[in-house]
């Protein structure tokens, strides 16, 4: 078997940076450590928005004798190729290990690409010189709806005032979720014209296709 390193392919590594990434112990725990950094701040307020916007949940009284999943922050300082600081990113994740199958969630597979469907597909697009793009959506498990009652707690840091007693009932999906990945997927897999609007290209859009029916076969 070929491997990276017997074909002498190695990962860049930037010698001057070791300074700055070693300063990633300094990404603070918890909200309370975060909450007096401004740019933590306004990372976690963006994270907030963009949830809202989505319209990832909703408030609801506190149901009882039911599950109600935990939620926490979790910070990461992203760099650039030169080992500068690219942006600090705070995401609201969902203490997964919490939910109880059955109840809060059911089936949590989701098809993974192989290497292979990706070597199929370069070869499609070389034989047949199409162009070929890459698309990346943004907050991509956000989009994933549920079909379960998930119940979590408000976030720490933004309890609504006027309902502090009340919890988060999920009608997208949230990163740490079980059935996160499964969501996001079935949600690309019936609507995949969706996110090929932006095509201009008939061979892009059917390699896209290509792309995207392989990979829901080869699991």
């Amino acid at each position: 078997m070929l491997t990276r390193a017997k074909a002498s392919i190695f990962k860049t590594h930037h010698p001057a940076n070791l300074s700055v990434l070693s300063s990633s112990s300094t990404e603070p725990k918890g909200f309370k450590s975060a909450a007096k950094n401004p740019a933590w701040l306004a990372s976690m307020d963006e994270e907030v928005q963009a949830l809202q916007h989505n319209r990832t949940w909703v408030l609801v009284p506190r149901p009882a004798h039911t599950n109600i999943v935990g939620s926490k922050w979790v910070f990461r300082t992203k760099y650039l190729l030169d080992g500068s600081i690219d942006c600090f990113k705070a995401h609201l994740v969902a203490k997964g290990y919490t939910q109880v199958p059955g109840l809060d969630y059911i089936d949590t597979f989701s098809p993974v690409i192989k290497a292979t469907t990706v070597h199929v597909v370069l070869s499609l697009v070389v034989t047949n010189r199409w162009p070929l793009r890459q698309l990346d959506v943004k907050n991509a498990f956000l989009n994933g709806t549920l079909t379960e009652n998930v119940y979590i707690e408000q976030p720490t840091g933004y309890i609504d005032p006027r309902y502090p007693n009340h919890v988060c009932q999920l009608k997208k999906a949230l990163y740490g979720l079980k059935q996160a990945p499964r969501a996001w997927f079935q949600l690309f897999f019936s609507h995949p014209w969706v996110f090929l609007q932006p095509c201009r290209h008939f061979s892009f859009c059917l390699s896209s296709i290509v792309w995207h029916y392989l990979s829901a076969l080869v699991c």
